[in-house]
């Protein structure tokens, strides 16, 4: 699939599928469907419309390209978003963007898709234009809650991934640099890589997770993934996410690490003796491998 900005993007006639699309979840896909492009906005429009009410991100824009890809779409297409852009109207956004530069033939939003300056327009002012057809996906909904990144990244943040990966229709994925630790867990015969979170992402709640980790090489392994500020030791550290892949023995220091996260074993609690963390995070490893191995 090409990744293209918009103002790079050759004028050609195109089916377009036009949103947001954090997370690219089972609702999203409705919207994308039969489309051969995806026009979508870096960075999110509230951080630059409204920064105090821009939300924490489900996928980077990579890993979003990566989702789109794989629904078979031939082209997405990135407006860079900038105060700039964010005063258009709605009409000078149809008309520069979807006419102008896209030649859109086919246009498809979701029914609570709105666009332009102050947010003036919507799927109706698209359906009322001629030069090309609009086709409006309903809200999607899953055991009557509607499918919305907001919700699943409530999800995530409260640690149910495995419904959060439901919604999404693939693993909650990140990917981090691999940092150096204290050692702890190297001290404790559970020698983890691990990763800091990202600002302006969602990072799922403290707890232990079985997780797939993928290193920069291809390697695949199932992993018992902590998130939080591990209570049982004193560390000064702020909140980490510290991986320990199975069956792994290697360097994976500076190198990027992919983690999907399947499920919550537990949450994060702390432990009387280290003797009985150890046995603890044995259990783990066992649920680890049998969920992701």
């Amino acid at each position: 699939m090409k990744v293209t900005r918009l103002p790079d993007a050759e004028p050609r006639p195109r089916r377009v599928a036009l949103g947001t699309f954090d997370g690219v979840h089972r609702g999203h896909r409705e919207v994308i469907r039969g489309a051969d492009t995806v026009l979508t906005f870096d960075p999110h429009p509230l951080s630059v419309i409204a920064p105090a009410r821009a939300p924490l991100l489900l996928t980077t824009l990579e890993r979003k390209a990566e989702l789109v890809a794989g629904l078979g779409v031939q082209e997405l297409v990135v407006v860079p978003f900038d105060a700039a852009f964010a005063a258009l109207t709605a009409d000078e956004f149809v008309e520069r963007v979807l006419v102008d530069r896209l030649r859109t033939t086919h246009v498809t939003v979701g029914e609570n898709f709105r666009f332009g300056h102050g947010a003036e327009g919507d799927a109706a002012r698209l359906q009322a234009d001629a030069r090309f057809e609009t086709r409006v996906a309903p809200l999607l909904e899953v055991d009557a809650e509607v499918v919305s990144s907001s919700h699943i990244r409530g999800l995530v943040l409260g640690g149910a991934v495995e419904y959060a990966d439901e919604l999404l229709g693939a693993p909650f994925t990140l990917t981090r640099e691999v940092v150096h630790g204290d050692k702890r867990g190297r001290e404790l015969g559970f020698p983890t890589a691990n990763l800091l979170p990202a600002d302006g992402y969602v990072t799922p709640g403290h707890g232990v997770y079985a997780c797939r980790a993928t290193t920069a090489s291809g390697e695949t392994h199932a992993a018992a993934t902590n998130v939080g500020v591990r209570p049982m030791f004193v560390t000064g550290r702020g909140e980490l996410i510290e991986a320990f892949l199975l069956d792994f023995d290697g360097d994976l220091y500076g190198q990027p690490l992919r983690l999907e996260f399947l499920k919550r074993l537990r949450g994060e609690k702390r432990f009387e003796t280290v003797e009985a963390l150890i046995e603890q995070m044995n259990r783990d490893v066992d649920e680890a491998r049998a969920l992701a191995g």
